[in-house]
């Protein structure tokens, strides 16, 4: 056997593993996914009620901006308060939170101005005032566009268990009109649903900081919440604190429902790009892994990898490994919708190839520049997931 068939017979060989652990983690997704996201919240007694602090750092307004931060002031439960901050005086956002509390003066709701700088994040700097100022362990970070279930906090709470450190919420969207919301749908119900999913039922470090609930403990025994103002992905490294400090991580049983009021396409390919280029940053294996585990570069490969290996036809391998891909992310959006889709199946096939077509493009992009925008600031990503402003 010659050099170039070694080498080919090994490429195969690896190109074949690689697809059935991707098909394990479909697998492991929708058998997690089911178990998870469709049982009932942990009952809890009254006495083991802990109380929580809701941070909600804001910047600016959208059309959804009340409705979202109304739903917080409804939430059931007993002991909870909400903690919300801006970081410029002239914010709009300030007006609405004022309002809101007028509206709800039983709730325990308290407004910041002006942010705390202690490194680059603008996110942590935002959150330092309500942080220090919380009255309750168990702290609740959620981002201005999640749209809150009345029993969220009895979910999360119920999942807080003596051995657990922090529980997040699984990102998905609401039902919301135009192919923009479509796009976004299908992804964090196939793609990001598939991942996550799979990586917290194997125990994976797989964290977003959309809507997630950790214990104050577990951030000042790290140095304070200043201590991840380094990074840009905070959500990643709280997590990550919380595992080397011996607490689990896991997921809610209800979903962090993303219902802003200003979505397109662009700006939705924008937050892809930039979550990209912060997982590669945070995990550089990634680099090479995530490309290999999309559908259509994978079916491209491994279809000839089997005509190689086993004679097979790579283009009826390839439709059929399509195929099979796009049902399996049918089904697994049908299990985190939980409920009738509000579209076709038609537009879900258009925003499916569209999401499946782009990615290895939006990769690539994420690759060419070490510098990210996020809230109207531009930083330098560096190895490890530190950054610095320019």
């Amino acid at each position: 056997m010659s050099v170039v068939e070694i080498i080919l017979l090994s490429i195969s060989i690896a190109a074949l593993g690689g697809w059935l652990l991707t098909w394990f983690i479909h697998t492991v997704a929708l058998i997690y996914g089911i178990r998870k996201l469709h049982k009932p919240s942990p009952q809890i007694s009254p006495e083991d009620l802990q109380g929580v602090s809701i941070i909600k750092p804001l910047v600016g307004v959208d059309s959804n901006l009340y409705y979202n931060l109304e739903t917080f002031f409804n939430i059931k439960y007993p002991a909870y308060e909400l903690l919300f901050s801006v970081h410029d005086e002239q914010d709009p956002a300030i007006m609405i939170v004022q309002k809101l509390i007028e509206r709800y003066p039983k709730v325990d709701a308290k407004l910041f101005i002006g942010m705390k700088y202690v490194g680059p994040n603008g996110k942590v700097n935002n959150m330092m005032k309500p942080f220090e100022a919380c009255k309750y362990d168990l702290v609740n970070i959620s981002d201005s566009s999640i749209k809150a279930s009345p029993e969220v906090l009895m979910d999360m709470v119920g999942h807080m268990t003596a051995d657990t450190g922090l529980v997040l919420q699984m990102p998905f969207c609401c039902d919301r009109k135009g192919f923009a919301a479509i796009y976004e749908k299908v992804f964090f119900g196939t793609m990001q649903a598939r991942n996550m999913l799979t990586a917290i039922a194997l125990g994976i470090n797989c964290s977003t900081g959309m809507s997630s609930m950790i214990r104050k403990e577990i951030v000042e025994r790290a140095g304070g919440l200043q201590h991840f103002a380094q990074y840009l992905a905070e959500d990643f490294f709280l997590a990550h604190q919380t595992v080397q400090q011996g607490f689990k991580v896991k997921l809610s049983n209800m979903l962090a429902m993303q219902n802003s009021g200003a979505y397109s396409v662009d700006h939705f390919h924008q937050r892809l790009t930039r979550w990209g280029r912060l997982r590669v940053a945070t995990v550089p294996t990634l680099l090479v892994l995530e490309p290999l585990s999309e559908c259509i570069l994978q079916g491209l490969l491994i279809s000839w990898c089997v005509e190689y290996l086993f004679g097979l036809s790579s283009m009826a391998f390839f439709l059929m490994h399509v195929l099979v891909w796009f049902l399996v992310d049918y089904t697994l959006l049908n299990i985190c919708q939980n409920g009738p889709l509000p579209f076709s199946k038609f537009e879900f096939l258009c925003a499916w190839l569209f999401r499946e077509c782009t990615s290895s493009y939006l990769s690539l992009k994420g690759h060419f520049s070490s510098a990210i925008v996020w809230r109207h600031r531009k930083y330098r990503l560096r190895w490890g997931g530190t950054i610095e402003e320019i």
